[in-house]
């Protein structure tokens, strides 16, 4: 605690800056120390706030630029190495589609959409004075939300402060052993899917093969719809479908149906679970293509892409 007495604001804007930049080290924690020790009026409260925004509102502003730069590249960058590759970017979209910036003033509080936001703002070109403006409110609510807990709380913050020095080491061997065992079961969930997507998806050569010998299978564009407006690519003949409706939509088809579903993520995660989800409901012959959109656009690079799809529900 003495490092806090010393260097307290200047500790919570580093904890704020590299838990935004990415590091799985939470800020939440610090903010309610701090809130406690402004309490014991060892702390400044709004020197902490301040620099609690401003760790966000750098950090942010760099995956910001980094998105409006190399745009899908980023997010492309961070699913691959997030533990939940087939939610990390589907659904900051979704949110980004319904609430355009003024999402930005609840992000922190939402897991997944904090770390993607900022880049996802910066690929859609959304305005960057606007954006520092919105993150920077929402900082500001998130950071004083905490700050306060920690103000009228800090005896109870003190007593755990407390507890813990008095453990020590067996307090931080406990927190590092849950944060591993939530890693490792996030981890193992992300292998199945890819070992799902390695078993059972097909290839781009193999998807023209059959259109090409008349097979006429069931192409299914699984984007969101904020990925699809950004990218107006298709695969000739796809229909759009929502990722959370795909399990009552093909109802009416047959389970001996080939159905090929396709996304832009990495991996192609959004159309393996999509493919999951349509197996586990008998649909025996849904696949996932690899290397999605990409994919195919790679196999077949001179063709028109921007032909005219049917959306599933019209279908």
């Amino acid at each position: 605690m003495e490092l806090f007495d010393q260097h307290g604001p200047l500790l919570v804007f580093l904890n704020v800056l590299i838990e935004q930049l990415g590091a799985p080290i939470p800020a939440v924690p610090t903010l309610l120390v701090a809130g406690a020790l402004s309490a014991d009026g060892r702390m400044s409260g709004l020197a902490a706030w301040a620099f609690a925004v401003a760790g966000s509102s750098t950090a942010n502003l760099c995956w910001y630029w980094a998105g409006r730069r190399y745009g899908q590249r980023v997010l492309a960058l961070m699913c691959r190495v997030s533990i939940s590759p087939d939610a990390c970017i589907r659904r900051t979209e979704n949110i980004f589609a319904r609430w355009g910036l003024a999402s930005l003033l609840v992000a922190r509080f939402v897991p997944g959409l904090s770390a993607i936001a900022s880049p996802l703002a910066g690929s859609m070109g959304l305005s960057a004075r606007r954006f520092a403006l919105f993150d920077a409110l929402g900082t500001t609510i998130w950071a004083g939300l905490f700050i306060g807990l920690g103000l009228l709380l800090h005896r109870q913050v003190d007593a755990v402060i407390g507890s813990m020095s008095e453990i020590g080491g067996v307090a931080l061997l406990a927190l590092l052993a849950l944060l591993s065992l939530y890693i490792s079961y996030r981890w193992i969930e992300r292998q199945r899917l890819l070992r799902f997507v390695r078993m059972y998806r097909i290839e781009p050569e193999e998807l023209r093969s059959l259109i090409d010998g008349g097979a006429s299978p069931l192409i299914v564009d699984v984007r969101a719809a904020s990925s699809r407006a950004s990218d107006p690519r298709r695969i000739p003949g796809a229909v759009e479908a929502e990722l959370g409706e795909i399990g009552g939509l093909f109802k009416d088809e047959s389970v001996d149906r080939e159905i090929v579903l396709y996304c832009a993520c990495p991996n192609e995660a959004s159309a393996a679970h999509a493919a999951r989800i349509l197996r586990r409901q008998g649909f025996r012959r849904a696949r996932p293509l690899r290397g999605g959109l990409d994919g195919w656009m790679a196999l077949a690079p001179s063709e028109e892409p921007f032909s005219i799809t049917a959306h599933v529900h019209s279908a």
